[in-house]
C-alpha cells in the first residue's frame, strides 16, 4: 500500500487490534441510523488490548442531506457525531483511574462551507467537537492523532490539533498539512507566489507539508512506514500517559515549546512567557469569578 490518502477505514485496520473494531459504538452511545454524518467514522476498538475510542473520516462517502460534504469534509453532522463520540468515552470513563485513549485518524481537506450549514449552525458544531477534544484532554484522557492524507483549515483544528500528540506519515504518502496553500497566502498578502515560494524554503511557516510542521513543532513525529504506524500510535499513547501522570505538559502548548527547540518557531518561547505573565497578572480577577 502506497498511501492512505482517502483511506481512513483501511487506516483503522493498520492501528487496531485485529477484528476489534465496533462502529457506532461508543460506551452507552449507539447510532443506528447509517446516513448520520457518514462522513464521519467512529467506535470503539482493541489497541495493544486496551480499549480505545477511534474517530476517523472516510473520504469515500458523501453526505446525502449535504451536498458540500464529501471527500473527508467534516460537516455539522459529522462535527455533531464526531462530538458525541467524545462526551461518551467521557461518560464511559468517569471515575476511572485509568482512562480509555481517543485515536483520531485524520484525512480530511476541510469543513463543510455550504450555506445550509451556516445557518444550520455549522459553527457550532465544530466548536462542540473541538471543546470536547480539550475536555477530554485536560481529564486526562491520551489523545493521540495520525495523520494519513490530508490535514487542512479548520477541520483540522477540530481533528487533530487538540490531540496530546499529532503524528503525521512522511510526505512520500501524498499527506498535506496546511491552513492556506501558497497561492491564498498571495491573493491575501498581494505577495508573488514566486517569493513565498523561495521564503518557504528556509521559513517552514509559509509552506505545506507534514515535514515543514515537524519543523515548526506542529507534528511530533513523522512514520515512514505505513506498517508501523499502529506501534508508533502505540509508543505515543504510552508516552501521553507517562507525561499527564507526571504533570508534564502535552497537546498545543508543548507544541508549542516543541517548535522553539526545533528552531521552527525562533519566538514562540518568548511569545508564551509574555502570554504566561498576562494571565498571571488577571488570573484570580477571572478565576474567582
Amino acid at each position: 500500500m502506497e498511501t492512505l490518502l482517502g483511506q481512513g477505514r483501511a487506516a483503522i485496520d493498520l492501528i487496531i487490534d485485529k477484528d476489534t473494531f465496533v462502529e457506532n459504538e461508543v460506551g452507552t452511545l449507539k447510532i443506528e441510523d447509517p446516513d448520520f454524518g457518514p462522513g464521519a467514522v467512529i467506535g470503539t476498538a482493541k489497541l495493544n488490548g486496551e480499549t480505545v475510542t477511534v474517530i476517523a473520516n472516510d473520504a469515500m462517502v458523501c453526505n446525502p442531506n449535504f451536498p458540500v460534504v464529501y471527500a473527508g469534509i467534516i460537516g455539522m453532522e459529522e462535527a455533531y457525531k464526531m462530538a458525541k463520540a467524545v462526551y461518551h468515552t467521557i461518560e464511559a470513563d468517569r471515575g476511572k483511574d485509568t482512562l480509555r485513549p481517543i485515536v483520531l485518524i485524520v484525512d480530511t481537506p476541510g469543513n463543510g462551507p455550504g450555506k445550509q450549514e451556516e445557518i444550520f449552525g455549522m459553527n457550532n458544531a465544530t466548536g462542540s467537537y473541538q471543546l470536547a477534544l480539550a475536555e477530554a484532554r485536560l481529564l486526562g484522557h491520551p489523545i493521540v492523532a495520525i495523520v494519513v492524507g490530508r490535514a487542512i483549515s479548520g477541520a483540522f483544528l477540530c481533528h487533530g490539533l487538540q490531540a496530546d500528540h499529532i503524528l503525521s506519515l512522511g510526505p512520500q504518502f501524498g499527506t498535506m498539512i496546511h491552513v492556506m496553500p501558497i497561492s491564498s497566502v498571495a491573493r491575501i498578502t498581494k505577495l508573488d507566489q514566486e517569493f513565498l515560494e523561495n521564503l518557504a524554503k528556509s521559513n517552514p511557516v509559509f509552506a505545506a507539508g507534514p515535514q515543514f510542521f515537524e519543523a515548526l513543532g506542529g507534528v511530533e513525529e513523522l512514520i515512514d512506514d505505513i506498517n508501523s504506524i499502529g506501534q508508533v500510535v502505540t509508543k505515543h499513547v504510552s508516552e501521553v500517559r507517562k507525561l499527564k501522570k507526571d504533570g508534564q505538559p502535552t497537546g498545543p502548548w508543548a507544541r508549542g515549546i516543541l517548535g522553539f527547540e526545533r528552531g521552527g518557531r525562533v519566538m514562540r518561547k518568548k511569545v508564551m512567557e509574555v502570554m504566561n505573565q498576562e494571565f498571571a497578572s488577571v488570573a484570580d480577577k477571572y478565576l474567582s469569578a
